[in-house]
């Protein structure tokens, strides 16, 4: 691990400890927490481990496949669609144009140098499939690994990492090619598009029972920036009203402290939901236990093929669990401007008094300590998503760096986006709770969310 990364990784750790303590991660109204004491016999070993283990984290979390390269390799050939019939696939290929389009991004400091000039200077093809291999070989797609052939030239399968929906870039050097944002949501990666060029898409009309047309009729409504952990569940692809029922693809920072760390309720902690991606969702090998999807009536999908019991000999994802466990990323600073300091203040006290936000959104985690689930009555939303969940609930969500609409809420609030602006949350609790909020009182609570 390099000494940059290092000191950002010493930086996760350090917020983890602020929540802990309770210094205040906004800086309005709360004491700073003293410094703690050190325990010299025991620091050495402690702080040894929790180097390894986020130098680790941090490695699993970019590149790490899980071993995911033999179902979108050998069952999807999802490469071949990439590659296109020139180098051995199917099809025209997919461009580093198109692979752009599609939301995928690019890590410009793995790029090499002179490609990268080279890229400037407009005399790299960006519309040839030739050139989105030589950015697979340099390892430079966020989230997304290419196992090349003897020659070297033509892929043999494909894997993802942890990075592909919960890692973008800064656009830097141009747009979707930049620094690594790791722990950020990738809001314009449509997953299902994606998938849905692949060749064989049998893993799938054979999970869920149904013909390929209505397979990638699925897969192509949920859009950018969406994905169903569900549907390998329980089979549903629509909501009641006919929209997707696909949600955002959610953080991965911030949750140190915070149980429950889905949109839905009582799935498990980080640890939990790590495992269940990377075995039902990234389709790694590894093992996993969940005796409640045996419950055929709610989740008949994941009754039927035994996803509760998966296990793998060969286990690429066990051992991994708790260092992306300890990979406490931070959550990202308002830029300067992002926020009127002076109204967030004023808002502050109305997001502790009279909105009464922080009776659920509790800081500074931003979410209740403990059980941090309600129904969908209590919210005054529909039950489609929480029905979707063990215990039919949802999550209080914490509060997290909603300055940025460009790039983390990008797509909207809540677990589907139906709220376009912060304007329309507090729209929507002001006439629920019955709160009599005035226009500016409004202002100034939206003003201190954006500090968050």
């Amino acid at each position: 691990m390099t000494r940059y990364y290092l000191k950002r990784w010493y930086l996760a750790t350090g917020l983890a400890a602020a929540v802990a303590s309770g210094t205040s991660v906004s800086g309005f109204g709360q004491q700073r927490a003293r410094e703690p004491v050190p325990a010299p016999g025991a620091n050495r070993a402690a702080k040894e481990n929790a180097d390894r283990l986020l130098a680790e984290g941090m490695q699993t979390f970019r590149y790490d496949t899980f071993g995911s390269e033999e179902f979108w390799g050998d069952k999807v050939k999802l490469h071949e669609a990439i590659q296109g019939a020139k180098f051995g696939g199917m099809g025209s290929g997919l461009s580093p144009k198109q692979a752009l389009e599609l939301g995928l991004k690019v890590d410009m400091d793995a790029v090499p140098k002179n490609v990268a000039a080279a890229i400037k200077a407009g005399k790299v093809d960006l519309n040839d499939p030739a050139n989105t291999l030589l950015l697979l070989k340099a390892n430079a797609v966020v989230g997304v690994t290419g196992f090349f052939n003897r020659d070297g030239k033509s892929l043999r399968a494909i894997g993802i990492q942890c990075a592909l929906c919960h890692s973008t870039v800064d656009d830097a050097f141009s747009k979707g090619v930049g620094h690594r944002l790791d722990g950020w949501p990738n809001r314009d990666l449509n997953i299902g598009a994606i998938v849905s060029t692949a060749p064989d898409l049998s893993a799938f009309t054979e999970m869920l029972q149904i013909d390929e047309a209505t397979v990638k009729k699925v897969l192509t409504s949920w859009g950018p920036g969406k994905f169903d952990a569900q549907l390998n569940l329980d089979g549903k692809g629509f909501r009641p009203d006919g929209k997707p029922a696909a949600t955002l693809n959610p953080p991965a920072f911030g949750l140190a402290g915070v149980n429950n760390h889905t949109w839905t309720g009582s799935w498990g902690t980080v640890t939990y939901w790590n495992a269940y991606v990377a075995n039902l969702e990234m389709h790694g090998k590894g093992n996993f236990y969940d005796p409640r999807l045996d419950n055929a009536e709610k989740y008949p999908v994941a009754a039927r093929t035994r996803q509760g019991h998966t296990g793998n000999k060969d286990d690429r994802i066990t051992a991994k669990l708790p260092a992306l466990h300890l990979l406490a990323l931070p959550v990202p600073k308002a830029p300067a401007g992002a926020f009127d300091r002076a109204a967030a203040q004023a808002g502050k006290t109305i997001f502790d008094d009279k909105a009464r936000c922080a009776t659920c959104h509790v800081p500074p985690a931003f979410t209740e300590p403990g059980w941090n689930l309600h129904t969908a009555e209590e919210i005054g939303i529909d039950d489609f998503q929480a029905k979707r969940a063990p215990d039919d609930r949802y999550r209080t969500v914490p509060l997290r760096a909603l300055w940025s609409m460009d790039k983390i809420h990008k797509g909207g609030f809540y677990h589907d986006g139906r709220f376009a602006t912060l304007n329309e949350v507090v729209n929507h609790y002001d006439g629920h709770f019955k709160l009599s909020l005035s226009a500016e009182e409004k202002r100034k609570l939206i003003e201190y969310l954006k500090s968050l």
